[in-house]
């Protein structure tokens, strides 16, 4: 290749400007991503674009990531590299683009919040004794009790309630049962909304929470009326049903430290799924290690 790799990228930009008319937030993406390129190529004393393979591009992505840049910047710089290639794949300068199988390093998980427990008691403090009021007081002490799942809240019919053994039976994913407990607060609201109940739900209608219509709700129905409450209680942040879930695990994790026990009762089939959604750090595991582990135990 004649051209040297600055005199590409100048016609590259070009091609960019004229041909593609990218915003210039972008075309400004494109410059910095591709000059990090040409410093590379340079570092590496690849002064010929023909020459650069699929092991260069490789460990270009991963001295970006070691740099400090996060793995979403690395992709998007991956995506420029790849652009760019495609256009000289399409001028002849290259035989195959050499970043197209190159992928950068997963992007961690965002956990969600959860609800410190001064905050679930001043959401849950509902006074009015509206049925629907008590609908939404026993869904959600319900939802916090035992974390349930929004589908598992929305699917829940009257047979899976047993008052007198405190417990529920949810069916989660895959279509496996399991039994929780079920907390006192709960139980007290459950009774209460199941008597108001009475007087809405349809003949035949055999879903715990109803709506005005007497039939089964919706997920969407379960968000509104949550997000709602949230509003009205004075909570000053949006809570949707699944925060009740994490709050449930998180609280139960900080006061049991019984990572399988919290497994069991969220229905994860893989304790690493546990992990990531109860905040575990490192230090957490090694307590746990340090106190169960026979080697680990101090004499």
């Amino acid at each position: 290749m004649s051209s040297s790799i600055a005199d590409w990228l100048a016609r590259f930009r070009r091609h960019l400007a004229t041909e593609r008319r990218l915003s210039r937030h972008t075309d400004s993406n494109y410059a910095r991503d591709l000059a990090a390129l040409a410093r590379f190529c340079e570092k590496e004393r690849i002064a010929d674009l023909a020459r650069l393979d699929s092991q260069h591009v490789r460990l270009f992505a991963a001295r970006s990531h070691a740099a400090g840049l996060a793995p979403r910047s690395v992709q998007r710089r991956l995506s420029a590299v790849r652009t760019f290639c495609d256009f000289l794949l399409r001028e002849g300068a290259i035989a195959a683009n050499p970043a197209l199988d190159v992928k950068a390093p997963k992007a961690g998980k965002r956990l969600p919040a959860a609800l410190d427990p001064d905050r679930v008691n001043q959401l849950l403090n509902i006074t009015a004794a509206d049925p629907l009021a008590l609908r939404d007081r026993a869904l959600m002490e319900l939802a916090y009790s035992s974390g349930l799942r929004l589908a598992e809240i929305v699917g829940l019919d009257v047979g899976a309630l047993d008052f007198a053994d405190r417990t529920v039976r949810v069916t989660g994913k895959g279509d496996k049962t399991r039994i929780l407990p079920v907390g006192r607060p709960a139980l007290t609201a459950l009774g209460a909304w199941i008597k108001s109940r009475a007087g809405l739900v349809k003949a035949g209608e055999q879903a715990v929470f109803v709506g005005r219509n007497g039939r089964r709700m919706g997920a969407r129905a379960v968000q509104l009326r949550v997000a709602g409450w949230a509003r009205r209680q004075g909570l000053g942040v949006h809570v949707n049903p699944h925060l009740f879930r994490h709050s449930f695990a998180t609280h139960l994790l900080e006061s049991s430290r019984d990572l399988r026990g919290v497994q069991e009762l969220l229905g994860h089939a893989d304790i690493s799924t546990t992990q990531v959604y109860t905040h575990l750090d490192f230090q957490h595991l090694a307590r746990i290690y340090d106190a169960a582990h026979p080697r680990a135990r101090r004499k």
